[in-house]
């Protein structure tokens, strides 16, 4: 069984933030399986489903982002995922554009508070990742205040995109493997003028 992941923070102020891009391609990967991801387990919700014809686990870790890693690791050990080729992380990164979407087979945090603490609590960088541009394409002065504000109205269009880009790469990971999908998905999708 797959552990599909996607980080963000709890609460309805973080809802449709940059940061909770993770959270959004659950939720998402969730509707298009027709279930809910509201079970409590492992400090995380979570929803069973088949998606892209296997068995997934969907969970969104309710520690908070800087935590994460705590909920990771518990499902991991509760569902004895092998980390290096059944655990798909899906988090948002400020170092790439809006609109971007990157699938790694590992990687280091990159500054990335989430995943420094999911590495953390595995102990190793090898596990499967697609990371979601959310770098707009003026100069932002704080990158905390921008990642936790809700993304503009001119931008949901692009953010609907970028989350059913996201699903199809995850479901290209699942069916085909992780090469297949950073050959197919590995690219900027283009911003609308």
């Amino acid at each position: 069984m797959k552990l599909i992941v996607g980080l963000g923070n709890p609460g309805i102020e973080y809802q449709f933030t940059p940061h909770n891009l993770g959270f959004l391609a659950i939720d998402r990967i969730a509707g298009d399986c027709g279930v809910e991801v509201r079970n409590r387990q492992c400090r995380a919700l979570t929803a069973r489903a088949k998606f892209a014809g296997e068995p997934v686990l969907l969970a969104k870790p309710e520690t908070f982002m800087n935590l994460s890693g705590l909920a990771v690791r518990e499902l991991v050990a509760q569902y004895e995922v092998d980390v290096a080729t059944e655990l798909i992380v899906i988090y948002d990164e400020l170092d790439l554009p809006l609109g971007t979407i990157r699938v790694r087979q590992r990687g280091s945090s990159a500054g990335h508070n989430g995943m420094e603490s999911v590495i953390g609590a595995l102990g190793t960088q090898e596990f499967l990742r697609v990371r979601l541009g959310t770098m707009p394409g003026r100069k932002i002065g704080d990158g905390v205040r921008y990642v936790l504000a809700p993304f503009p109205r001119s931008k949901l269009k692009l953010v609907d995109e970028i989350l059913e880009a996201a699903v199809q790469a995850v479901q290209v990971m699942v069916q085909e493997g992780p090469a297949v999908a950073m050959n197919r998905f590995n690219r900027k999708m283009e911003e609308p003028e």
